[in-house]
């Protein structure tokens, strides 16, 4: 119980050992001193909190924040000393905002534990007690015995004892952890592949010792023992013995593992980043602001403080005869009167820090995130899947985009390859119908019937049919089982029973390209290869397979030929196959390939070569003898594949396309006029890699492309990137592109990191591939750590995406076909790539401009609260009078002002999402956080300062000098003075939030509008009324009487447009004479006749409220034909932008509200 409390609070220690000894089936020895291992249970955990530590862990992240933690102290304050404010001013809001705060985060990371629950409760299959038994994905224990069926993924991660083949192996596909999806074939020791029974394997006595987790997918050393006959039999274990969690079994009926590494401590596992909570650029700014204001209240503290002290130096205002001192305060410490004071007028002030902006914020950003699941642009018919969003913290993150990195396998294409064209000895042909045409031909051919192929044509179909590590699986499931031959189906079958599984795409793409074409292959059956040339059956004997590896970039087949005659077939790339080509037709066929690669096609060069007996001798000799030497075996193996593969006789290219997801080159472009730098991150080759970057438009023909690749010390890094470095420097004009392999990226972030990343930030676009997990996840943590301070987001499908999504500030994940580990762990989930550009273009830039207008109307409404009051002291002797009624303070925050920020914070659109759409370069209008500068935030700053002292000094020069403004005589109090600021002060920062508005519906209108009658209505109701639960009602008839004058309305009038004029001649101003590419694209979006400066201020009917402001200024300016009548014309729009407009008839976002009917402007 103890250990599981100490796992839930994250305590548990790691293992000390470098080794762990596994015992199969838990078989532990019964004699001896054995010390049990202690391992991690089989869990998958990617939520933050457990019930254990929730509410402290929450507790901390929350008084992280600078308002949470300064209201905890305001209200200690209050409760410690006698302040002007009952503590429940502060400690209840204090208490909404965190019980709010929490319920959002608690429930965000219920569902991600209702995630992990349904992987952790996966249905398995586990041997125990000599017998086959059901139970669930966590309950696996390290030494189980597992059984995976065909296309299950494997719960953990496994050393393969046995399958349903007689040698033992098994095929996988390890898609979702480093996004190839080609077969990969692994491996049982000899010893234990007979054990295909249960029952057997309950007698299986074997010891599995290898390293500890690590997270490198492609190590893993280790040697099983197994005990047969008393004798004890060791063999070595390697990567090719291990099943990694999270692949998929393919090909094979079943197969017996067992666990090695479970839970969190499995190589998927190991490469996921720890969660960590991820604060957005505009909430770091917040804390900035807030500080600064923390710092003003200080301020406005200490200099009260001083003054009332100055002030009480004369006798007649230290003790006036009304307020005579007591004893006590006589006799009480000076120091702790003046800490007493200086706290009092802290607690008087300290509405200028608002406690209700990191709330209505949350709820912004939890509403706000519900726009991107409704919009329909963002939604996938043919999956039917929607866009979701697992964290709504930063959403105005969105925005601010400035490198994206994209994986590329089911990210970017759709893992699909498509066989378009081939050239067959200097002649091009093409695929029409499942036949081959030379190209300028058609198929004409009126039967339909296969036209006759050449002897060149037939043995390069054969080539391609023969040269490969394709295998077949059949429907039927007794087709393979058994001993069966897979060849009596050849001819019975019809091609919808087989189905092929390649070691890469490409292969599996060219093998049904030549059996659609007439030449099938069957199958192969221990070293027989069968094939069916246009109906009929050959049978070739494979002698050697000569793998592929990166550095030849080629692989072969050696085989005997149905006549006895012995042929090498070799493909691969065209500079590994072209330079040892001594026929054919050469030339054309480099042009030919060429020719495929501007296409974007990938390309693969075949070619043959054919040996006397003699020669064949030789070859199987040095094979041999490369393959069994104990020391150097790589490098010898090498030398033998370079005699071999020579003296070549080309026979022709082959040209393959990888389908593209929908619009990619679109989006690619898109992102890079908005200025976000794109980079593709790949565990794929590097052919295959800039291939894709070609055909999507990452890369572009004409940009320059450098390499550093196979890089095998530093000091040979070095040297390259400096190189490099001299290349773009010379070369600065064009466009440069980098190509960048895993292994030289380790070299260059070891000691280079520098040079590395001045190279990258030259070039246009970077393409880094043969990468691990966790290699993708430096490159982000390299940008984000950069002096710059970009802002990244990452973007994958697959588990070995998942480091780099919760590396980056904003992760995304596709719901592509390699699983849900990449939904799982990301901050949003779309269903395609092409969804990016408006998730980002559109959605990022509206939450971005929303935030950020929000926290500076916050500051700005705050200041124009607070100022009266601090003003207010110089005129009562600094007696930390308030200038307002306690429920006014209250309400001010949560009633009075608080809807209509936040309905515009949900709903405001200054450009149409077209518009931002069509103008990707809008986006950068918003970057590098510019709405939330310092300029800007001093800007509203000030602005709070001036409209404040408008207010107060507005109304003191109304009623200051015992002026009446009643009719009978009558004189009003300082409540009534009071009331008329606040009144003032409601009404201006609710207008000013109207000025700010472009985007006008119902709801704006109503919680605009309604907030100002509501004050009225409230003031009326709580001022004309005894409530008999108050001690005392200094406000009774107050606002009764304030309305009664003439002269107060007049003042709340002039008070009013004083303010808010010279803001208004402001934006037209700077809108004619210095408009930005925003508000020249709002001149776009505009309906005809609507003027440039009424589309500020327009509301619904009549006349705009600053339409005689506008036509005198664009008169005078000269910049916009006004026109007279245009606020009365039938025909006027509105700033709605209604969708029956053609230029936006095809938007379905339910992002763009329903447009006000209105007939006027």
């Amino acid at each position: 119980m103890l250990r599981w409390i100490r796992q839930q609070l994250g305590f548990d220690p790691p293992h000390q050992s470098d080794t762990r000894t596994v015992y199969v089936a838990n078989r532990f020895p019964q004699h001896g001193h054995y010390i049990p291992q202690r391992f991690a249970d089989n869990r998958i955990i990617s939520s933050k909190y457990t019930i254990w530590n929730f509410v402290p862990k929450n507790l901390f992240e929350q008084f992280r924040r600078i308002a949470n933690f300064y209201f905890l102290i305001i209200f200690l304050v209050q409760l410690m000393i006698d302040t002007p404010t009952s503590p429940v001013t502060s400690g209840l809001p204090l208490f909404f905002v965190i019980t709010v705060t929490a319920i959002k985060q608690g429930y965000e990371d219920w569902l991600r534990h209702k995630a992990d629950n349904e992987v952790n409760g996966a249905p398995v299959f586990v041997v125990r007690s000599g017998s086959l038994v059901q139970t669930r994905s966590k309950n696996i224990r390290v030494g189980d015995i597992v059984r995976v069926a065909k296309d299950e993924t494997f719960p953990v991660d496994l050393v393969l004892l046995s399958s349903d083949r007689a040698e033992g192996t098994c095929h996988i596909t390890t898609a979702s952890l480093d996004g190839e999806t080609n077969l990969k074939t692994h491996y049982s020791v000899a010893e234990t592949s007979v054990c295909q029974t249960v029952s057997r394997l309950e007698n299986l006595q074997a010891v599995v010792e290898c390293q500890q987790p690590e997270p490198d997918l492609y190590r893993f050393v280790g040697r099983m023992t197994v005990t047969q006959h008393g004798e004890e039999i060791v063999r070595p274990l390697g990567p090719e013995n291990l099943l990694l969690r999270g692949a998929r079994l393919k090909n094979t009926k079943e197969i017996y593992g067992v666990a090695v590494y479970t839970g969190m401590e499995s190589k998927m596992a190991l490469n996921y980043k720890c969660k960590s909570q991820k604060r957005s650029a505009v909430e770091k700014s917040m804390n900035t602001f807030l500080i600064i204001y923390l710092g003003i209240l200080l301020f406005e503290a200490i200099l009260s403080t001083i003054l009332k002290y100055a002030w009480q130096a004369e006798d007649k205002w230290d003790e006036p005869f009304y307020n005579q001192k007591t004893e006590q305060e006589r006799n009480s410490s000076p120091i702790l009167k003046f800490i007493s004071d200086f706290l009092a007028f802290l607690v008087l002030y300290n509405f200028i820090i608002p406690i209700s902006l990191y709330v209505t914020v949350e709820m912004q950003k939890f509403l706000g995130s519900f726009f991107i699941g409704w919009d329909l642009d963002l939604y996938h018919e043919e999956t039917d899947q929607k866009a979701q969003v697992n964290t709504s913290d930063l959403n105005e993150e969105l925005g601010q985009v400035e490198y994206v990195f994209t994986d590329k396998t089911g990210t970017l294409t759709e893992n699909e390859m498509h066989f378009r064209e081939c050239s067959i000895n200097g002649t091009k042909y093409r695929e029409v119908n499942g036949k081959l045409v030379p190209e300028g031909m058609t198929d004409d051919s009126p039967d339909g019937s296969t036209p006759q192929l050449m002897g060149d044509e037939v043995l390069f179909l054969k080539a391609v049919s023969l040269c490969h590590t394709v295998q077949i699986s059949y429907d039927q499931p007794d087709c393979l089982v058994g001993g069966g031959d897979p060849f009596s189906h050849a001819n019975g079958f019809s091609s919808g029973h087989m189905e092929y599984y390649a070691s890469s795409p490409d292969e599996k793409a060219l093998v049904e390209a030549t059996k659609r074409i007439g030449v099938s292959f069957t199958g192969i059956m221990g070293d027989i290869m069968t094939i069916q040339t246009f109906g009929k059956s050959e049978s070739y004997k494979l002698l050697h397979v000569l793998e592929f590896d990166a550095n030849r970039r080629r692989m072969s087949v050696i085989l005997q030929t149905p006549s006895g005659g012995t042929v090498l077939f070799t493909k691969g790339a065209e500079s590994a196959i072209l330079p040892f080509a001594t026929g054919g037709e050469i030339e054309k066929t480099r042009l030919h390939v060429d020719e495929f690669a501007l296409k974007g096609l990938r390309t693969l060069v075949v070619a043959c070569r054919r040996f006397s007996p003699e020669e064949y001798i030789d070859v199987d000799r040095r094979l041999n003898a490369a393959r069994t030497a104990l020391q150097q075996r790589e490098e010898r193996l090498q030398d033998a594949f370079s005699y071999i593969e020579r003296d070549l006789q080309l026979l022709g290219a082959t040209g393959v396309e990888d389908k593209l997801q929908d619009k990619v080159q679109e989006t690619i472009e898109a992102l890079r006029l908005a200025g976000i730098k794109v980079w593709v991150l790949t565990g794929d080759k590097h052919e295959t890699a800039v291939s894709v970057s070609l055909s999507c438009g990452h890369f572009h023909r004409t940009m320059n492309i450098l390499e550093l690749l196979q890089q095998r010390s530093d000091n040979e890094c070095a040297e390259q990137l400096r190189i490099l470095a001299r290349r773009l420097k010379e070369d600065h004009v064009i466009q440069h592109g980098l190509v960048v392999d895993g292994a030289s990226l380790s070299l260059a972030l070891r000691e280079h990191e520098k040079l590395f990343m001045e190279v990258c930030k030259n070039c246009s676009a970077v393409l880094c591939c043969r990468m691990a997990p966790l290699q993708k996840a430096k490159v982000v943590r390299l940008l984000k750590t950069s002096p710059e301070k970009p802002i990244t987001l990452a973007i994958g499908d697959g588990a070995n995406d998942v480091s780099m999504i919760q590396e980056a500030h904003v992760g995304i994940g596709i719901m592509g076909r390699e699983g849900r580990q990449a939904v799982r762990n990301s901050d949003y989930a779309i269903a395609r790539f092409k969804f990016l550009a408006k998730l980002l273009l559109v959605h990022g830039h509206f939450y971005y401009i929303r935030i950020a207008t929000l926290v500076q109307y916050f500051f700005y409404k705050n200041v124009c609260f607070i100022t009266p009051q601090f003003l207010y002291q110089f005129f009562c002797l600094f007696s930390q009078q308030t200038l307002y009624d306690s429920v006014y303070l209250t309400l001010y925050n949560i009633c009075f002002t608080s809807l209509p920020i936040l309905v515009f914070s949900l709903f405001e659109q200054p450009v149409h999402p077209h518009i931002l759409q069509n103008k990707p370069g809008l986006y950068r209008d918003v970057s590098r956080n510019s709405l939330l500068s310092f300029r800007t935030f001093l800007y509203w700053t000030l602005l709070g300062f001036c409209h404040a002292f408008v207010f107060f000094f507005g109304s003191y020069i109304l009623m200051g000098e015992d002026t009446t403004l009643m009719g009978n005589g009558q004189m009003f109090g300082n409540w009534t003075f009071g009331t008329l600021v606040f009144t003032v002060m409601v009404i201006a920062v609710t207008l000013k939030l109207a000025l700010e508005t472009h985007f006008w519906t119902w709801m704006n209108h109503f919680v605009t509008w309604g907030s100002i009658a509501f004050y009225f209505i409230f003031s009326l109701f709580y001022g004309g009324i005894i409530w008999p639960f108050l001690h005392t009602q200094d406000m009774y008839f107050v606002f009764v009487q304030l309305l009664s004058s003439g002269s107060a309305w007049f003042a709340i009038i002039i008070i009013v447009i004083t303010c808010l004029s010279p803001d208004v001649v402001k934006k037209v101003l700077y809108r004619h004479l210095q408009p930005t590419s925003t508000q020249r694209s709002q001149s776009l979006s505009a309906p005809p006749g609507l003027s440039c400066v009424e589309s500020l201020c327009c509301y619904q009917h009549g006349q705009s409220g600053c339409s005689r402001l506008a036509r005198l200024l664009e008169h005078m300016t000269g910049r916009c034909q006004a026109n007279a009548n245009n606020c009365r014309s039938p025909g006027r729009g509105n700033r709605s932008w209604s969708d029956s407009e053609n230029f936006y008839s095809n938007d379905r976002s339910i992002l763009t509200l329903s447009p006000l009917e209105a007939t006027h402007c």
